[in-house]
């Protein structure tokens, strides 16, 4: 298998933190990844995008390297969103990428922040302002009328974000079987089904509409503090608002706090974030994702980040 270098911390980038509440009883550990088998007809250039966010590798047990079987070169950039990608081509015939990797997490619920205020457009940060604009699956000029008539008589900042995921999350049923890689915002609205990536795209397009920054992530969500069984994993989808000078975490697709939820990237949509892009046709044919909660390691947990 071929090893490639782990990606370093993104200092710099003109992006904000994400406060969170008191922990709860004790810090989680858990070990993560994903495999992806494909077929290729023949060797076809990809990019792929699975590891940790930057904000997260201080978090890692261990790098979270991309491994390929069989074994070919790979490259890594960072993209405009400050997120780690990496190159290669797959060779014909069956190919394998993944990651496995032990993080450490606070055991903090996602961050609540009633009184977080919607800021005016003039006083946001030049960095915000993309998340303002539709992108190729949140068409927020389309939902305009839309998100005024719903939620314009909301009380701006954190009401009207939990207005907006309130109406979301009744207003589209969850069916991994209607599942559709090309539909936008404006389509499920229409149609009220979809997943996770779907609800992110509704929500996200009338935050847009109604000028409150948001942005596409797509990371993990373990299943702790849920009830059992628990459903087989997957990759998740949620988005960041910008209110009161951060960007918050906010999940219409479960619209209540969850824990060990792991950022993997970020963009405008899910357009900007795939996990894998292949230059040329190439059949997916196993895919599997695991976020599992592990034992303390010996001495007990460290104190929380």
């Amino acid at each position: 298998m071929t090893f490639a270098p782990p990606h370093p911390s993104c200092q710099g980038l003109d992006l904000d933190p994400v406060s969170a509440e008191p922990p709860i009883a004790h810090p989680l550990r858990l070990r993560l990844g994903c495999e992806m088998g494909f077929a290729f007809a023949q060797p076809t250039p990809m990019i792929a995008m699975v590891n940790i966010h930057y904000s997260r590798v201080g978090d890692l047990e261990r790098p979270d390297r991309l491994t390929t079987a069989p074994d070919v070169p790979v490259r890594s950039y960072r993209d405009l969103f400050g997120n780690w990608c990496y190159r290669l081509t797959a060779p014909a015939g069956d190919f394998t990428l993944g990651i496995d990797s032990v993080i450490r997490d606070s055991g903090r619920p996602d961050a609540t922040f009633p009184e977080a205020r919607q800021h005016e457009i003039e006083d946001l940060p030049p960095s915000t302002l993309t998340f303002l604009l539709p992108s190729r699956y949140c068409e927020s000029d389309m939902l305009m009328h839309e998100a005024w008539s719903l939620f314009g008589g909301s009380q701006p900042g954190w009401a009207r974000v939990q207005a907006i995921c309130d109406f979301v999350h009744g207003h589209v049923r969850f069916d991994y079987q209607l599942a559709h890689n090309q539909r936008t915002a404006a389509q499920t609205y229409q149609g009220r089904c979809g997943v996770c990536r779907d609800y992110t795209h509704l929500a996200i397009a009338f935050c847009r509409a109604v000028n409150i920054p948001a942005m596409y992530c797509n990371g993990y969500i373990s299943d702790v503090g849920q009830p059992l069984p628990y459903a087989t994993q997957d990759f998740c989808a949620w988005m960041r608002v910008y209110l009161d000078g951060r960007w918050i975490d906010v999940d219409p697709r479960n619209n209540r706090p969850m824990y060990g939820r792991v950022l993997v990237s970020t963009g405008r949509d899910a357009a900007d974030v795939p996990l894998t892009h292949s230059f040329g046709w190439g059949a997916l044919n196993r895919f599997r994702v695991w976020v599992d909660e592990l034992a303390p390691p010996p001495g007990g947990h460290p104190a929380p980040p």
